[in-house]
């Protein structure tokens, strides 16, 4: 996402280099390359020409003080006005929800078809019931959520939703497609008040293109649930059309927020810059892979930073955090601690651990640009792909052998890469990585990360590791 426009603005802090401050010709050729990565990335041409105007009015005579290059003193400026743009005006909670209600607190979904809507359902039940909601920079903890279908034109839409809220762990209320769109709402809400639900969040039907029929029937939804949050879902592929969609939404409803989806796989971004603008809501949510775990609460700031390069390193920390379980952490400490090995059930634990930190290209995204040559190296399909075959050769091993791999000889080797459907030199490839990662922790007990380090020789050690997942 915004891979052009981040080089290019790499380019032209370069090109600022040895200047003495910002001025009207050093800053024309940039604010030409801002306009046409902007241009490119599929932002709407009115966001465009108002983005650049007041870039080119703060940034215009801007001193260069202390260590700021001009190049570093207009990636700040352009940075704030990213951040604004993207509704970094609207305030710290715009990422939030309004749940601080009498309960259920409704939650209505729009959007055309094919947007991901009904997976942004699963998704976003998900992250509530797992208690990912903030309010006022604290959790409010986990929630009972119900979600129902509305869409009474495409029975394979509830069957959908059924099955996503089965992966989500959170309950269902089935429909049908003899009943009517506004008797299933009133159901619902009748359902999820009996039941003592916090949330309940409504998947309407979508159409393929925008028609007065889907306008007054979401309407119609709208006036029967009241709800506290109306979440327009739009597909960031949709470049230009997206800002069509989201105006005609925003225009017969009263949204509360945009979640756009599919930016994993759009490399230019330009709906996130232009949806906001149109609608003047908040972006609330990111779909960033099709994983349930695949959605993200949308910080303007993070966000500036990741399109200038600068990486999003607070999201990534804040993932790893709710993916690491600490106490397994520090039982392995312990262990080590104490003077035993560290064996194939421990290696078999961080494979686990890395796992759960999701989608490997969600993580590389985050980066900053100086680790860019090092990830461009990391395949996230092909390190993915490696990471399910090492755990199935892991889990075609006995305890015994997973505890004392020395026993693994030929015949064993022979059985485990058979019950993992790999090569016998897959087998051997795992175990030449766990020899490196035990070599590594006997360092780390002997004299810590430093003597680790010195150990492996610094970090040309890393380019010996063949096979290391998704390394080309």
């Amino acid at each position: 996402m915004f891979d052009n426009l981040t080089s290019r603005m790499s380019r032209v802090v370069k090109t600022l280099r040895g200047e003495a401050r910002l001025t009207e010709a050093n800053t024309q050729e940039m604010l030409r390359e801002v306009r046409l990565a902007l241009l490119e990335a599929d932002v709407s041409l009115p966001v465009v020409r108002e983005f650049i105007g007041r870039v080119k009015d703060k940034a215009l005579g801007e001193d260069v003080v202390g260590s700021l290059t001009p190049g570093q003193a207009l990636v700040g400026v352009v940075s704030k006005e990213l951040t604004a743009l993207m509704g970094g005006d609207l305030g710290p909670s715009a990422g939030e929800l309004s749940l601080a209600q009498q309960p259920p607190a409704v939650i209505l979904m729009a959007g055309l078809q094919g947007s991901g809507k009904t997976t942004t359902t699963g998704k976003l039940a998900r992250w509530l019931a797992e208690g990912g909601h903030m309010q006022n920079g604290r959790p409010t903890g986990k929630k009972k959520v119900l979600v129902v279908s509305a869409d009474v034109y495409r029975p394979a839409a509830i069957e959908q939703l059924k099955t996503v809220a089965g992966q989500a762990g959170v309950d269902f209320l089935p429909s049908s497609t003899d009943q009517k769109p506004e008797d299933i709402a009133r159901g619902a809400l009748d359902h999820a008040r009996r039941y003592h639900h916090d949330v309940l969040i409504v998947d309407t039907a979508g159409r393929l293109g925008i028609d007065e029929k889907l306008m007054l029937e979401i309407q119609a939804l709208h006036k029967i649930l009241n709800p506290i949050e109306t979440l327009f879902v739009v597909d960031s592929m949709l470049g230009q059309d997206a800002v069509n969609v989201a105006k005609a939404f925003n225009d017969a409803l009263p949204l509360t927020g945009v979640v756009l989806t599919k930016l994993d796989g759009d490399s230019r971004g330009g709906a996130a810059l232009s949806v906001r603008h149109v609608t003047g809501k908040p972006l609330k949510f990111i779909g960033v892979s099709e994983k349930l775990a695949g959605l993200e609460p949308f910080h303007p700031e993070r966000m500036a930073q990741r399109v200038l390069g600068m990486g999003d390193i607070l999201s990534l920390v804040e993932e790893a955090h709710k993916a690491i379980d600490i106490n397994e952490a520090q039982k392995l400490a312990a262990k080590l601690k104490s003077g035993d090995r560290f064996d194939l059930n421990d290696f078999q634990a961080q494979l686990a651990q890395m796992k759960n930190l999701g989608d490997m290209g969600s993580i590389l995204e985050k980066l900053p640009a100086q680790f860019a040559q090092a990830a461009g190296q990391v395949d996230p399909k092909k390190a993915e792909g490696q990471l399910r075959r090492m755990e199935g050769i892991l889990n075609s091993m006995t305890p015994a052998e997973r505890s004392k791999p020395e026993l693994l000889k030929a015949s064993r080797k022979k059985r485990i890469a058979l019950g993992s459907g790999v090569p016998v030199q897959e087998v051997n490839r795992l175990l030449a990585q766990f020899d490196q990662m035990q070599g590594m922790m006997k360092q780390m007990k002997k004299g810590g990360m430093a003597k680790m380090m010195r150990a492996m020789g610094g970090m040309k050690a890393l380019k010996g590791m063949k096979g290391f997942p998704g390394m080309k």
